[in-house]
């Protein structure tokens, strides 16, 4: 049995986000690009943060926090980011577990879509 996408879909990683990941599909809204992300943030695949990030906000790395474990995304509202718009923003929660705290991370996600018109993200509130 496959194992299920990390994003919450309710569907399997290799019918969810793993063709994202492996770069055989390409993100349709903004919060399909979110969902991704934080798959990628789950499985620690930094290529994949970092070519989905604006080239104008990208960090040189990322610092994935040692034990820190995700455990749950929730997308709370997304305004805009169809497969129609230039831009979006996704606000979600996102919950995880480091030794034995537990806690939630809100943030407001900005998209935009890039050069070869493909939804990237830009920067986040965190709250």
């Amino acid at each position: 049995m496959s194992k299920l996408c990390p994003c919450g879909s309710k569907k399997t990683y290799s019918n969810c986000c793993e063709p994202f990941h492996l770069g055989q599909a390409t993100a349709q809204t903004a919060e399909a690009l979110m969902r991704s992300r934080y798959s990628a943030y789950v499985l620690e695949n930094e290529t994949y943060l970092l070519k989905t990030w604006a080239k104008t906000t990208r960090p040189g790395q990322i610092p994935f926090e040692k034990g820190l474990v995700w455990t749950k995304l929730r997308v709370i509202k997304t305004q805009k980011g169809q497969a129609t718009d230039t831009e979006g923003k996704v606000w979600f929660k996102a919950y995880y577990q480091q030794a034995d705290q537990k806690g939630v991370m809100s943030e407001k996600s900005f998209f935009i879509r890039d050069e070869q018109s493909q939804w990237v993200y830009v920067n986040g509130e965190v709250r």
